[in-house]
């Protein structure tokens, strides 16, 4: 096959650890060889067989050393290929060892399902045409910036911190203060809960953190997924603005529908929605959403009468894969969603099922109005609520549930409404309340429509936000991911309870999904940044921070989020700099207080301190802060002082508790320890 007789080649086959492993079919020897020597002409070494197999070895044994010592997998794609076995399993144990992936396809192919699993969401370069030295610049870019990726971020050697060294939990802490809760709940569950129930899929493997990160690699190689496609808001022709909320509304609800299919690939509402009043065409909206097809259309409400237009476009060609009109009375609005995505289905040549038609309809109503007040309280999604708003969306979900009591979806809504406000805006007596009310809205649910993702997914949210009922919720929120395991909501929602309760790599793998699911939504980055901070992968996290900023520089506490990631790296000066970005809230005055004391300016980080204590109404509502500045203060007595009263107050942030490296300095006292038994976090 090729190899070289050189000393340098001999050198080469001793070192099992290059950090590119090429896997090929013989047949494809020569197009991998060649990849192999401009590879290694930019410095890059590579792993190839037979080349690397020093005498004497077994094949398969220095395979598998190889892939493991490796950074990232190069596979060579043809029909050949496809139909190898030892290629399959090269690339299954690298992407089980977490590896990024690059295919190179080098002829017209179809991925049979075990490689589609795993080829699905990973880089993708096509030289299906013949043309592979045109395909190959943009293959060596691609791998140097995975690799240098890889160098400055790969944090496994550091999977513990000593104690006393600054770290952070996600949003450092939750509680239920006035500024506090504005922390996850408001900028990280508060998106994910009311931004809609954003997509489903099928499980795929997602590619590690290098590969959705790498800011320098080059841009994937157009190649959707097949069966992918972006559902973008349906044109309101009313003539009313105030109709706007039922156009949008409508097309997140088809979106739901269609992404409970699982042979389609549905990109998440915020990605879909970020084109919305966009002068764009289809074929470039796809282009960077990377899908295969584009959803559009219009609608045109006149009293109890609907008109809709829709239109499936093929992205590579632009030209329309389906297009129909429906006139419809809006009580046949669930039976028309069910028929529109139905047609998209079968246009796009997706599997369906027999029971495709309760699948779609799965939680949903019959009853127009109950459709439309439902629409009416997920309008105010997403958007700052007063005391007045908050009434007006939990007074539209209970007349959609008092116009139908059997509409799980607007339980589901109510539950999470109430979470909400409970962490964000109620006064303590009155969070209690919206707890026990949460948790009855999503129980209602569950109980109406067992199978409803969401619907599990919100109960779990509940039981670990209000009730530390942390068992109860790891069951739920496993039952949510089994029942939607595509679904961008239910990962990310479950990538904070795992990453909270110590499953790293089960809450960075769901973290990651969602990030490819919902490519350029600025708070699914956010939660992946929360999630590696978590899991002390503080380079990660920052590359993650950075990827949202670069979608929304003003994204809700990211740049406190990563000062504390700096401040793990001992980086006081530049996580000073990041945590002091107005504007500034609670976790910008906790992130300070201890940069400050870092840098030994003790009055400066007094001075934050007390800005701390002043955002807060009650000061036992920020009780869980106090104990992490007095920890990395090194005041071990008033830290567990203070995590006592946390205790007594049912503080939501008690949940980091297990993984919080900003208590890492009292975690070997015997009173941390009894804390963490009266817990009962679930192993």
């Amino acid at each position: 096959m090729g190899e070289s007789s050189s000393a340098v080649d001999d050198l080469k086959a001793a070192d099992p650890t290059a950090p590119v492993f090429i896997s090929y079919a013989s047949a494809d020897a020569t197009v991998a060889h060649r990849v192999c020597e401009l590879l290694e002409n930019r410095g890059i070494a590579c792993w190839i067989a037979p080349r690397n197999v020093r005498p004497g070895d077994l094949y398969a044994d220095a395979i598998l050393q190889a892939i493991n010592a490796c950074r990232m997998l190069i596979v060579i794609l043809s029909a050949s290929a496809v139909a190898s076995g030892h290629v399959l399993r090269e690339v299954e144990r690298a992407s089980a060892k977490n590896r990024p992936l690059i295919s190179l396809r080098i002829a017209p192919v179809t991925l049979p399902p075990a490689l589609e699993y795993f080829l699905s969401a990973s880089h993708w370069l096509d030289a299906a045409d013949g043309r592979v030295e045109r395909a190959l610049p943009q293959l060596i870019e691609a791998v140097q910036g995975h690799l240098l990726f890889a160098a400055g971020g790969d944090t496994s050697a550091a999977a513990t911190t000593p104690a006393g060294a600054a770290n952070t939990p996600l949003d450092a802490g939750l509680r239920n203060s006035s500024a506090g809760r504005r922390a996850l709940w408001a900028a990280g569950i508060a998106l994910l809960a009311t931004i809609g129930f954003l997509l489903a899929d099928k499980l795929r493997a997602p590619p590690p953190a290098a590969a959705v990160l790498a800011p320098t690699a080059a841009p994937a190689a157009f190649a959707p997924a097949p069966h992918s496609l972006a559902v973008l808001p349906f044109v309101n022709l009313s003539g009313d603005a105030r109709d706007e909320y039922f156009s949008d509304g409508l097309s997140v609800e088809l979106l739901d529908s269609l992404a409970r299919i699982r042979d389609l690939q549905v990109v998440a509402r915020t990605s879909s929605f970020a084109f919305k009043n966009k002068s764009l065409e289809v074929t470039d909206i796809a282009r960077r959403l990377n899908v295969g097809a584009i959803l559009e259309g219009s609608i045109r409400k006149v009293g109890k009468h609907v008109r809709i237009a829709a239109n499936l476009v093929n992205a590579r060609t632009g030209f329309r894969l389906w297009s129909n009109s429906f006139d419809r009375d809006l009580t046949d609005i669930l039976s028309l969603q069910t028929e529109i995505a139905t047609a998209v289905t079968t246009a796009l040549q997706a599997a369906l099922f027999a029971d495709t038609a309760s699948l779609l309809e799965l939680g949903g109503t019959k009853n127009s109005q109950a459709f439309d007040a439902y629409l009416r309280g997920e309008r105010l999604v997403g958007s700052p609520l007063d005391d007045a708003g908050t009434r007006v969306q939990f007074a539209a979900y209970d007349e959609a549930i008092r116009l139908d009591p059997q509409f799980a979806k607007a339980y589901v809504a109510k539950a999470l409404a109430e979470v909400i406000f409970a962490t964000n805006t109620a006064a303590s007596a009155d969070a209690r309340a919206s707890f026990e009310q949460a948790r009855e809205a999503a129980r209602h649910a569950v109980a109406l429509a067992p199978d409803l993702g969401e619907a599990h997914s919100a109960l779990g949210f509940v039981l670990d936000a209000g009730f530390q009922d942390y068992a109860g919720a790891a069951a739920e929120h496993e039952r949510a991911l089994t029942l939607s395991p595509g679904n961008s909501h239910v990962l990310l929602m479950s990538a904070r309870f795992l990453s909270e309760i110590g499953r790293s790599d089960a809450a960075v793998r769901n973290a990651q999904r969602a990030v490819v699911l919902d490519p350029i939504n600025a708070g699914a980055y956010r939660v992946l940044g929360l999630v590696l901070l978590y899991t002390r992968r503080y380079a990660d996290a920052i590359t993650a921070y950075d990827r949202a900023l670069s979608i929304n520089p003003r994204a809700v506490q990211v740049t406190a989020n990563r000062g504390l990631a700096l401040l793990a790296l001992g980086q006081s000066t530049a996580a000073r700099d990041s945590c002091a970005t107005p504007p500034l809230d609670w976790l910008s005055h906790l992130c300070l207080a201890i940069a400050w004391h870092r840098l030994a300016r003790e009055a400066d980080a007094q001075q934050e301190m007390s800005a701390l204590r002043a955002s807060a109404a009650d000061e036992t509502d920020q009780a869980y802060q106090y104990a992490q500045v007095y920890a990395q203060w090194g005041d071990s007595g008033a830290a567990l002082q203070w995590l006592e009263t946390a205790y007594r107050a049912r503080d939501p942030g008690l949940l980091q508790l297990k993984v919080d490296f900003l208590l890492d300095p009292v975690r070997r006292e015997p009173r941390f320890d009894s804390l963490l038994a009266r817990l009962k976090f679930p192993d």
